[in-house]
């Protein structure tokens, strides 16, 4: 049976669940929203819990020793975001999470998802799918900052976050992108002159 609850339908897409299995996610997804600005998480804190976007934009960043902000992932509608280093391995954060844009989030507890998993098997089957996928989109990133020119991130960046720019301030994409601001800035004039 498909869920008229839209939360389940946008969280669970493609699968059914009985009337019971709903209950039991209802029961433990729960609705957040944050205002532009807000810090989600600081590095130190206790990782518990992961985040599903129903709307608006977050970064998740590390601050290294010199002070220096290194955005590594953005987060948008129908995207999860947490700090997962920490979340999978029970250590303190060592990223931010930053709100971006006015967000409506629904937060999983890792005792939950555990729950989740032994009450509903297919839930398990279908975060393992988003794990691989993510684990390969991250290993492409790598790849891509290691063997593409600045102006080749930037033009994948843009492809994968078309809409992005307006959400977001030139030093997170730079940050992102592992540039200066004053590169991005070059990058686009050159883009635009083409």
């Amino acid at each position: 049976m498909r869920s008229d609850n839209s939360k389940i339908n946008d969280i669970f897409k493609d699968l059914s669940f009985s009337e019971e299995e709903i209950k039991i996610i209802e029961s433990v997804f729960h609705k957040s929203t944050y205002k532009k600005g807000s810090i989600l998480l600081s590095a130190n804190d206790i990782v518990d819990k992961q985040y599903y976007i129903y709307s608006g934009c977050l970064r998740s960043y590390h601050i290294d020793s010199h002070g220096k902000e290194h955005t590594v992932q953005f987060g948008v509608k129908d995207w999860w975001i947490s700090d997962y280093t920490a979340f999978f391995s029970t250590s303190k954060s060592i990223m931010n999470i930053e709100v971006l844009r006015d967000a409506t989030l629904y937060r999983l507890s890792k005792e939950d998802k555990e729950y989740l998993y032994a009450k509903i098997p297919q839930v398990e089957s279908f975060f393992r799918k988003k794990l691989e996928r993510a684990f390969a989109a991250f290993q492409k990133r790598i790849l891509s900052n290691l063997s593409q020119t600045a102006t080749e991130r930037y033009i994948s960046f843009i492809n994968k976050y078309p809409n992005i720019e307006r959400s977001v301030k030139n030093y997170h994409i730079a940050s992102y992108l592992g540039i200066t601001t004053e590169s991005l800035s070059r990058i686009r004039k050159e883009l635009l002159a083409n």
